[in-house]
């Protein structure tokens, strides 16, 4: 038990990194190639498709272990 609550702060650092560039990447109205330096082509706000949809949903899974780990942390 010892051994996970050792590893448990270094897992937070690699799930808030993950999070904050998954927030990052995701340019409302500039589309996912916004953030690679593409152009504004469609400027519409649609559906997510494709790579955002996964990044979209990508960024919930990590955020939410990111909660879950921290609440290990408070219970431990």
């Amino acid at each position: 038990m010892a051994t996970l609550l050792g590893l448990i702060p270094p897992i937070q650092v690699v799930l808030s990194i993950l999070l904050i560039g998954g927030v990052l990447l995701q340019q409302r109205g500039a589309g996912l190639g916004g953030a690679f330096g593409g152009g504004m082509e469609d400027t519409t706000f649609g559906k997510r498709r494709g790579a955002e949809l996964f990044l979209f949903r990508a960024t919930i899974v990590v955020a939410l272990l990111l909660v879950l780990s921290a609440l290990l942390t408070l219970i431990a």
